[in-house]
């Protein structure tokens, strides 16, 4: 297969798997035997680096309160915490003069942060997209009229629709809120010509990149600059740094404007009885004790994958989702959605959303699994209406999902399977999934699957508990 990827990062010698937590870690099956499992749910977390984990014990040897503390581990605390800010700024191209990065728990809340803190005033729109995880979504339509850029047949934007609705309501658009990746389907959106789109008709720009950060270079850009995106939100948990943390980034101006939304210590400079003087951002937004364990962990990661390259780590990922999406099409009863062409790869992050007729996702996930040791997700993936849109589900379709729904059945949810990569998988993962999908298909099955008002299968029988370690905390 000829590429354009650099070919110093082929499947021979791309090393990365070497440098990833429980890379190795043996699952049991139905049968009694134990298989290594292959994870393909990357867009929901990833696991962690060797040296975040390594960094993070390291820290814990030293950890204590930061800021204001005098005890020689608090100063070595506030001291890699300041740090860790600086290297996530770095990463993502902040300017240190006028930018800054506000340390919260994830994606989703670095969002509400945004949403609870932009000055939107009565008649305020923001503009989204149909392809949305619901975490830049939902946190906007209690501030303002949500309206919603359309997706081609393929899952991309409309960018035509985009610009139209910028448009037709300019000068009322306050935010283009737009994802970096889409975790459904993998589709990127532009986001460099989309910010010069916002900001020409008066609206600022924030970008969700926690689809997007584990895979491609960001890089916010200069504040003068057309093409800047405003504000960014990412976490750590999808970024091979699964300590509970992530950042929301943008100008330190906008940030030291307003009231936070979260009060308490550490985000004021004076308190009386009678009045109260805020602190300056990011502390502004840093409510309590902050996550320092986290911030040591997403910096970790971040200094890991610089050290592998954003090039390398996205020409790999391109290499692995086209040698799945050849070797899926040519599986007769599997249907792709999302982009299926095997030379455009290089364009969408490694999402593969799909479907075998005749079996129901949660059964097929629930199959690979328990046969395969082969980790999937399977469902709606937090993007309802892009899924919905996706798979061509009626308004009487709709309303039938919807009355199960309120009554607690999930057991019929319209979905896919999806496949996600990270930066360590391998093209024998894609393999053991390639082969397992024909057997399954051909009703090659050793359990008796059965659903659950979840959602989810379960075959007859299965213990967890069954030959393999389980986690306790006794």
């Amino acid at each position: 297969m000829q590429t354009s990827y650099p070919q110093s990062q082929s499947k021979k010698d791309f090393k990365i798997r070497s440098k990833i937590v429980g890379v190795d870690q043996l699952a049991p099956l139905l049968d009694g035997s134990l298989k290594t499992y292959v994870n393909l749910d990357n867009a929901a977390s990833t696991p962690a680096f060797t040296h975040v984990r390594n960094k993070v014990n390291e820290m814990l040897e030293l950890y204590s309160s930061v800021h204001r503390g005098s005890g020689y581990k608090s100063l070595i605390s506030t001291y890699v915490y300041d740090l860790a800010r600086e290297v996530v700024g770095n990463f993502v191209g902040a300017i240190p003069q006028s930018d800054c990065v506000i340390f919260v728990k994830n994606a989703t809340e670095a969002i509400n942060r945004l949403a609870n803190r932009f000055p939107f005033q009565p008649g305020d729109m923001v503009l989204t997209t149909v392809m949305e995880h619901h975490s830049n979504d939902l946190p906007w339509r209690s501030k303002a009229e949500v309206v919603y850029a359309e997706v081609n047949d393929d899952g991309s934007l409309d960018m035509n629709d985009l610009e139209d609705k910028l448009r037709r309501y300019a000068g009322k658009i306050r935010l283009v809120a737009i994802t970096g990746a889409s975790n459904v389907t993998g589709s990127m959106p532009p986001i460099y010509d989309i910010a010069e789109l916002a900001h020409q008709y008066g609206a600022s720009i924030l970008v969700d990149c926690a689809q997007l950060l584990p895979h491609r270079q960001i890089w916010m850009g200069e504040p003068d600059s057309p093409r800047r995106l405003d504000f960014i939100a990412f976490s750590g948990h999808k970024v091979y740094a699964p300590y509970g943390g992530g950042a929301l980034v943008g100008s330190t101006e906008f940030f030291n404007q307003g009231e936070p939304d979260y009060r308490g210590g550490g985000v004021v400079e004076i308190v009386t009885l009678d009045e109260v003087e805020w602190t300056h951002a990011p502390e502004r937004d840093e409510a309590g004790s902050p996550n320092v364990i986290g911030a040591v962990a997403l910096a970790a990661a971040l200094q890991q994958l610089t050290e592998v390259g954003m090039e390398a780590v996205a020409a790999h990922e391109a290499e692995l989702t086209s040698y799945a999406l050849r070797h899926l099409k040519q599986i007769p009863g599997v249907r792709l959605y999302g982009s299926d062409d095997p030379e455009r790869t290089a364009e969408q992050g490694g999402v593969i959303p799909f479907e075998v007729v005749g079996i129901p996702h949660a059964r097929l996930a629930a199959i690979l699994s328990f046969e395969g040791a082969i980790g999937l997700r399977n469902g709606c993936f937090c993007a309802h209406p892009y899924v919905l849109r996706l798979l061509h589900i009626s308004q009487a379709e709709y309303q039938a999902h919807r009355e199960r729904l309120l009554k607690r059945d999930r057991s019929h949810l319209p979905g896919f399977v999806r496949m996600s990569f990270g930066c360590y998988n391998t093209f024998e993962d894609v393999d053991r999934l390639v082969e397992m999908l024909p057997r399954v298909i051909a009703g090659d099955v050793r359990g008796e699957y059965l659903p659950h008002r979840s959602g989810s299968y379960y075959p007859r029988g299965f213990e967890l508990e069954q030959g393999t370690r389980v986690f306790s905390f006794r």
